[in-house]
């Protein structure tokens, strides 16, 4: 079942079914990537790059990104395509990280697992200790 949702573009509510946009801004979605696209088809300007395709086109980067990583624009395609990353925002081709903030990020969840697996040792190594009293001893 469909449900009311705001456009994540102009905020007006429409009915969300597929998109996150009303009818008026998927239009205008529609326009910026045949401009975009009809910009990259020609030979001339298979390589260009992101900032000279927002320069000769008008179409904001974000949108082209979206149209990126939904699979529209394919960077093999247009081999200097790229969008920056999420982390650092040097320029990559898929994906929301580059290669170094990947392994950064990868990295730092074994550190921090390795650390937890040892606070649980040192834990459990604590309880497995016991003591034995000799209660007839005497002082």
């Amino acid at each position: 079942m469909a449900e009311l949702a705001n456009c994540s573009r102009c905020g007006n509510v429409f009915v969300k079914s597929i998109r996150d946009v009303c009818q008026a801004c998927y239009k205008e979605e529609e326009e910026a990537f045949q401009v975009v696209y009809r910009f990259l088809s020609k030979r001339e300007n298979r390589e260009a790059t992101m900032k000279e395709i927002i320069k000769a086109t008008d179409v904001e980067e974000e949108l082209i990104t979206k149209f990126i990583k939904e699979g529209r624009l394919r960077t093999s395609d247009f081999p200097k395509l790229a969008y920056p990353c999420e982390r650092c925002g040097v320029g990559i081709v898929r994906g929301k990280l580059c290669a170094n903030c990947s392994d950064d990020l990868k990295n730092d969840l074994e550190h921090h697992e390795r650390l937890k697996n040892h606070e649980t040792e040192q834990k459990n190594g604590h309880e497995k200790i016991y003591y034995a009293f000799n209660k007839y001893k005497k002082s």
